[in-house]
């Protein structure tokens, strides 16, 4: 976990590693201060020679100068080290998640996804800055601290070496108790982002249908949920600020009660025993090492909470998608001519029920097909397999005569447009969500690609044209208006196979009529599938699929269904003769 965490460190290497130096540097110095000022009372002020006070005054206030100088740029340095690490983070968690599958993203939740990018990441940059400021600084003021002790009088300097086992102790127990409510707490954020995110996303639906107490009360258990383990969590971590103190205070008291009577006994003689000064000098680093002890405790309970956060980074950095190029893979698609092959598919590999079952199909380049069936026959997931989306669990789908699997997916997938049943316009103009389809789009072919799905008119209509804003997910237009632009967008990337997922259902009869005389004029030899609830949509395709619980019922023409498919035939007279609308 920490070698895969580091290898994010890259360009940032420098100032990771200057870090230390300048914290050595300054760490010493402030061990010197404390013996340059027992010197200087001890030969300075008990001797009354002002030649060595001001001596030892120039001495330390150079010393103070060069800590306060070098301690800056340690500061600067481990900034630019913790953000440079946390960004670089951020940039492959986020890269890893666009390469993954849908069946990866499946294990995945949205709102998981983002606390991992926020709050997680930030809780290891924290960790990561205060590891190589404080976590370096800590441990050598105590090396520093404790020589320079023993030097003065190694007896007393025993004192200190027994408060660190005691310490040690303590800090193992807090950190064993804490770190499974930081686990806990941290899906519980996962949960609390999903809340929210569905709640923003749905809120038209929540305030038509006045479910905002409903909402509020689930947000509220979720974050009552957190607050009662963050507190059990700092309940335990508030035992190590009285540890420090006790361990703090019973040192300077012994250092005081032994102090005393050794100066007593060699009454303040340097060349005798213990003296003012040395006592002095001994105090300031009782502090500084048991304050090292604090910025240590301190930096152990961020790594207490991070290590939480770093296994998730780490789940999502390992996680590799299912969906890998072969070893030479194909770069160039044929045609588009698609064939199922014996195909059974499951989103859940260990299944006892298929999605798709025993799946034959041909599909000559150029055809315009028809797929019809009731919700849940798995008309969706029979088209998702063509840009390889999903891998089949057996059998094989072919286009351009060659296995999906075989291909280069980025050469695939530039040949299949798809438009989906939910449909989604990023925030922008409409020029740029229509150059998500061809980037390097000139304005006649934007138009054009408007023109044929029946997007051209409205979008004239707006006082900017096609630099109109798009709200997030489109919510200043139409649900046709967007369906119109999505599958403007779909056919600037002039694919070979064009996938329609259900993607006029909120466009009207007329309107749909036209947009299928378009293809059929501009695009006769793109394969055209199109998923429709309307036997009107689909009735003048080359041939229509019926699906029935994930497998093919009958395929044919319109008049060839009506005669031969009994399922096709019932949703034909339900939608033509009075019955149920829409089935």
């Amino acid at each position: 976990m920490i070698k895969k965490l580091l290898s994010c460190v890259r360009e940032y290497k420098k100032d990771t590693m200057l870090t230390p130096i300048y914290v050595a540097f300054e760490s010493f110095l402030e061990i010197l201060i404390p013996t340059l000022m027992a010197n200087l009372i001890d030969y300075g002020i008990s001797k009354k020679s002002m030649p060595t006070v001001w001596w030892f005054g120039l001495i330390l206030l150079i010393s103070a100068m060069c800590s306060l100088l070098v301690g800056a740029l340690a500061g600067r340095s481990a900034a630019i080290a913790s953000s440079g690490f946390a960004k670089n983070l951020r940039h492959d968690v986020f890269y890893n998640v666009q390469k993954f599958s849908f069946s990866n993203i499946d294990k995945f939740s949205t709102g998981s996804i983002i606390t991992r990018l926020t709050t997680d990441i930030t809780n290891i940059q924290m960790a990561y800055q205060m590891i190589v400021r404080l976590g370096v600084r800590a441990p050598l003021m105590i090396i520093f601290a404790l020589i320079f002790s023993f030097r003065i009088d190694a007896q007393m300097s025993l004192i200190f070496l027994a408060a660190i086992p005691i310490l040690g102790v303590g800090l193992g127990m807090i950190a064993w108790h804490v770190h499974p409510i930081f686990v806990r707490v941290f899906k519980t954020y996962d949960r609390l982002n999903s809340v929210v995110q569905e709640n923003l996303l749905g809120i038209r639906v929540v305030k038509s249908y006045n479910r905002e107490d409903h909402e509020e009360q689930k947000f509220s258990e979720i974050s009552q949920s957190i607050y009662k383990d963050f507190s059990k969590a700092e309940k335990r971590l508030a035992f190590n600020m009285p540890l420090m103190q006790f361990c703090l205070y019973a040192s300077l008291l012994l250092l005081s009660w032994f102090g005393a009577k050794s100066i007593v006994a060699s009454g303040n003689n340097p060349a005798i025993g213990l003296t003012t000064g040395d006592l002095t000098g001994l105090i300031t680093y009782a502090m500084q090492i048991l304050m090292s002890l604090m910025m240590l405790s301190m930096v152990f309970v961020m790594i207490i909470i991070s290590r939480a956060s770093a296994e998730r980074i780490t789940e999502i950095l390992d996680e590799e998608s299912d969906l890998k190029n072969s070893t030479n893979p194909v770069q160039t698609v044929k045609d588009g001519s698609i064939t199922f092959e014996k195909v059974t598919f499951a989103y859940a590999r260990k299944t006892d029920k298929p999605v798709l079952d025993d799946i034959n199909l041909s599909i000559a380049s150029g055809e315009t097909v028809g797929i019809i069936g009731g919700t849940g026959s798995s008309k969706s997931s029979l088209v998702q397999l063509i840009p390889r989306l999903y891998d089949v669990v057996s059998g094989r789908v072919t286009v351009g005569g060659i296995d999906v699997r075989d291909y280069d997916l980025e050469s695939l997938r530039n040949q299949v447009a798809m438009v989906l049943q939910k449909n989604v316009l990023f925030s922008g103009t409409i020029r740029e969500n229509l150059h998500w389809g061809d980037e390097n789009a000139t304005e006649e072919e934007m138009i054009h690609a408007c023109e044929l799905a029946q997007a051209d008119g409205f979008i004239r209509e707006f006082p900017n044209g096609y630099d109109t804003y798009i709200e997030e997910g489109g919510t200043n237009v139409s649900g046709g208006q967007k369906q119109r632009l999505c599958i403007a967008r779909a056919l600037l990337k002039k694919p070979k196979i064009l996938i329609l997922d259900d993607s006029t259902s909120a466009v009207d009869t007329k309107t749909d009529g036209l947009i299928r005389q378009a293809f059929r004029q501009y695009i006769p030899k793109t394969t055209k599938i199109i998923i429709a609830q309307r036997v009107a949509s689909v009735q003048d395709a080359d041939k229509i699929i019926v699906m029935d619980d994930g497998k093919v019922d009958a395929v044919g023409t319109h008049d060839e269904l009506l005669k031969t498919c009994n399922i096709y035939r019932e949703v034909y007279e339900s939608q033509n003769k009075g019955g149920v609308l829409h089935v």
